[in-house]
């Protein structure tokens, strides 16, 4: 009994200490806090130093509509990696332009010339940090504000402002700091003087948490809503980026490695097809080859998110399509999802591709069973996938060169086949009733297509719209129900953010359901439209997540 009580004293005894410990080292002051807050965000910036996570920044131009409602007018997107190493920026644009290097302090997001303003991709992604090389005493004045809860985690709220004649580029606005590290989880306002010959666009950054200390940049949400430039040019906007892949190095063969099993040399195979594969064997075993080491090229380059549950949720209605029309595929059909924001889908070999964009705007499970069908239509039809990629010589090339060494594209001929195949797969389906939604999803598209030219671009499959108009499944659009944006119940398209969130870090991907709001007015639809994001801010580990992607979402 003794030992009992003596063991249990010296744990309290420990636990006690290390308390006192870890409140002795805690700030008691404002100005201790503030001191803290500037040392927590340089250990940040070294921190993520080492990483080069994938950036993409999607921006739409707004203007108002004939009833005053604002709508896209143009479009722009980028995709890159960024090199936060030696205080740069380095971003080699996957889409084949010119990677565009920027040091600090030339971090506009727009530059000015005779035509208006030509934005710049680096300028947006410097928009993680509220000053990566001098966020200090000697630079900025912080206010302390209020205490604040973002999702599940304390916050304390301060207002920073540049010291005056602090320089160029100087971070001007609110940040939260979570109050055990004091780490800056979120920042909200612009940089400021205005440039002479750019723009530094108004901003809203987000950072979660992935593991112990570390909260990693994943969303910034930039707008203008009416913004000056030149004598008289005004300009608004709307834009979304998004970071993930910090840690994108593809399956992890060395676990795998340290887990083999090794049998007894007397082992042998005792499967039913003990013996050499036929002629149609050895052909689809290739094509899977093929397939598989695309798939795990994709996935290591962190364009595509690693098997998850959103992937069963695409199955299932893959599999109600095979069932009911009496399909018998093999080998089986499985789905993954591309990470990208641009309305595309694709095959590579029997995996059935969907971009995270397109997953966000569908409506409903009819629309996400129509987009499926196609590409369903194109396996079922033994359409041509090149083997090529059997060869893994053909896969070693730079991540940032993927989108011109990748193309699961078809032919024209084989297209429309897909289309009548994918008709005729819906009509014999769970679906069949429901279709006029999905019409209705392709009839919104439609509306908005002539300005979304860089939405709908598929990089590496096969694109709903070509030269603004929607070229696929048109009978299904054409026998759907008038589009009516006035007609409040009528929901034919969401806002891009409104399903999938991603995790920065491990790049896993979840369907997310979020609490139905009403809807108010037509402005209140915002079809294919950039959203404000507003995560679930939570502590890594936490046993709940309720995150939303976007305050668009539906």
């Amino acid at each position: 009994m003794r030992t009992y009580r003596f063991g249990a004293w010296l744990t309290a005894a420990v636990v006690a200490l290390g308390a006192l410990a870890q409140a002795a080292d805690q700030p008691t002051t404002l100005q201790q806090v503030v001191d803290r807050i500037f040392q927590r965000e340089q250990e940040q910036v070294k921190a993520l130093s080492q990483y080069s996570p994938l950036v993409e920044t999607y921006i739409q131009n707004v203007a108002r509509d004939q009833e005053q409602i604002v709508v896209p007018a143009s479009d722009r997107y980028f995709v890159g990696k960024l090199s936060l190493a030696d205080g740069s920026f380095d971003e080699h644009v996957f889409t084949g332009r010119e990677g565009v290097v920027a040091k600090a302090g030339h971090k506009v997001s727009g530059a000015l010339n005779i035509f208006g303003v030509k934005y710049n991709a680096t300028g947006f992604s410097y928009e993680i940090f509220p000053d990566q090389a001098s966020f200090d005493r000697n630079h900025y004045d912080v206010n302390f504000v209020q205490r604040e809860f973002l999702g599940d985690v304390r916050t304390l709220v301060f207002d920073v402002a540049p010291k005056p004649n602090s320089g160029t580029g100087r971070f001007l606005g609110r940040i939260w700091v979570e109050d055990k590290d004091y780490t800056i989880v979120r920042f909200n306002g612009t940089y400021v003087p205005k440039p002479r010959t750019g723009m530094f666009f108004h901003f809203d950054s987000w950072r979660v948490n992935t593991a112990g200390s570390m909260w990693v940049p994943a969303y910034v949400y930039s707008e203008e809503s009416d913004a000056l430039h030149g004598v008289d040019q005004h300009m608004s906007m709307k834009a979304q980026t998004r970071i993930w892949g910090y840690n994108s190095k593809g399956s992890n063969k060395d676990s795998e490695f340290s887990e083999i099993l090794v049998d007894s040399p007397n082992a042998k195979d005792q499967s039913v097809a003990a013996q050499d594969a036929s002629p149609l064997e050895g052909k689809r075993a290739f094509e899977r080859l093929a397939e598989d080491n695309v798939v795990a090229k994709m996935e290591a380059v962190g364009l595509l998110a690693p098997s998850g549950e959103l992937d069963k949720i695409l199955e299932t209605v893959v599999n109600n399509l095979e069932i009911t029309n009496k399909l018998d595929i093999q080998p089986e059909v499985r789905c993954r999802v591309l990470l990208t924001t641009p309305l595309e889908s694709f095959t590579v070999g029997h995996t059935i591709v969907i971009s995270r964009g397109l997953v966000d705007v569908l409506p409903d499970e009819a629309s996400l069973a129509m987009v499926l069908s196609r590409e369903l239509a194109h396996i079922a039809l033994g359409h041509h996938f090149d083997t090529r990629y059997a060869f893994s010589d053909r896969l070693l090339f730079a991540d940032e060169k993927s989108y011109q060494n990748l193309a699961f594209g078809h032919t024209e001929q084989e297209e429309e086949q897909a289309d009548a195949k994918a008709e005729e797969l819906l009509k014999n389906s769970p679906y069949a009733d429901k279709l006029a939604a999905a019409g209705l999803f392709l009839r919104a598209l439609e509306s908005r297509a002539p300005a979304l030219a860089a939405l709908n671009q598929a990089h590496l499959g096969t694109p709903l719209v070509q030269k603004g108009h929607v070229v696929r499944l048109r009978s299904l659009m054409n026998s759907s129900p008038a589009l009516d944006v006035h007609k409040l119940d009528q929901i034919a398209a969401l806002p891009l953010g409104g399903r999938v969130k991603l995790n920065p870090w491990t790049n896993t991907v979840a369907l997310v359901k979020t609490a139905p709001l009403p809807i108010m007015s037509a402005a209140d639809k915002m079809p294919f439209e950039v959203t404000p994001f507003l995560p679930h801010i939570q502590r890594a580990g936490a046993t709940t997540d309720t995150s939303v992607a976007s305050a668009g979402n539906k």
